[in-house]
């Protein structure tokens, strides 16, 4: 160990003690010492090899222990760091950079993410699963109240069709949900008008269904219109709405669960619902509501294939452009209209 340091200025402190010497450090031949101030008297020796050294943490002074628990501490950060470079060389340099990089931190990092990618591909949709079968009745009422209200404060607004367009449509729409094991009374249709969502049409978890009366207008006939409402329908009876909210709060719980603050977020999410609309339900939950709105159709007596009339009306008006329409949250590809017209032909069993 033959590299020499300059005199460094710092304090000494004496073993288990609190007292501060104002004093000096430098190394001879292997040998680090420790003076007062004007370098007199001797204060600490001991060997360089000896000496614990403490690491550098940006401009926390480093700390220098002696064998006999004494203690220099400096804030010359510079000065000890180009002593240890010519000390120990390029090996110093290595360790500096591997103490300022922390690979335990960005292993506990990489860790978190893949539980957290765990816990979203996995436990996720096993908790949705779960919440759904444990739903008591009275939560979806809740869930749908805060949705429509949040909705009709900021984005809806009082129906504008004439009345017996609306009473006409309900009727027809009472007939339909009769059809379903639910009955009429588990469905409620409400009339909006859509503003910046334009023509569309959405489910809640309790069994309210919103109809905007953009979409009624643009519809060809009510079998198209009715073709919607048994989409709508199949959501409900296929749980997709709850289940979709459940998904939205699980999302934020594990977002502010990694933040720090579970609790008021997950009641917000839950209660106000404000989130179920931004979110797409998924292929297979739209490929089911379909079906279901053939069938349902079929086992009315209306026009099984009324979804798939409107999804063109849609896609020519807005020429399959997604923005805030029904094609935003129900893509009406040329395949998925295709899939419609073969499933109906299979249950007219043609």
């Amino acid at each position: 160990m033959g590299s020499d340091c300059p005199t460094i200025s710092g304090i000494w402190h004496p073993p288990r003690s609190s007292r501060a010497v104002p004093s000096r450090f430098t190394t001879a031949d292997g040998m680090a010492t420790v003076t007062d101030a004007e370098g007199e008297a001797a204060l600490a020796t001991g060997a360089v090899d000896s000496l614990a050294i403490s690491a550098r943490v940006g401009a926390v002074p480093r700390r220098i222990t002696f064998e006999d628990g004494s203690v220099f501490e400096t804030e010359d950060n510079d000065a000890i760091d180009r002593w240890l470079g010519a000390l120990y060389g390029r090996r110093a340099g290595l360790v500096h950079r591997l103490e300022r990089f922390h690979p335990r931190l960005v292993l506990f990092v990489v860790l978190i993410v893949a539980l957290c990618v765990g816990l979203y591909r996995y436990a996720l949709p096993i908790t949705v699963e779960a919440a759904v079968v444990l739903t008591p009745p009275a939560a979806p009422r809740l869930m749908s109240q805060g949705v429509l209200s949040s909705l009709d404060k900021a984005v809806l607004s009082p129906s504008r069709l004439e009345e017996a367009r609306r009473a006409a449509i309900t009727e027809e729409f009472r007939a339909l949900a009769a059809l379903t094991p639910e009955g009429a009374d588990a469905f409620e249709l409400n009339f909006r008008e859509g503003g910046i969502i334009g023509p569309n049409a959405f489910a809640l978890p309790d069994g309210t269904i919103i109809l905007t009366d953009e979409l009624v207008r643009l519809a060809r006939d009510d079998d198209a219109v009715l073709g919607v409402l048994a989409h709508e329908i199949g959501h409900v009876v296929h749980e997709h709405s709850l289940r979709r909210l459940y998904r939205a709060a699980g999302v934020t719980a594990l977002i502010m669960f990694i933040g720090g603050d579970v609790g008021s977020g997950v009641e917000e999410v839950l209660v106000q619902g404000s989130g179920l609309l931004t979110l797409s339900y998924s292929r297979a939950q739209e490929s089911e509501a379909d079906r279901y709105s053939v069938e349902l159709m079929a086992k009315a007596g209306r026009e099984p294939t009324g979804l798939a009339r409107l999804f063109e009306v849609l896609r020519d008006r807005y020429d399959d452009v997604s923005g805030n329409d029904f094609l935003s949250t129900h893509p009406a590809t040329p395949d998925r209209i295709e899939d419609i017209r073969r499933h109906a032909q299979k249950v007219e069993g043609r």
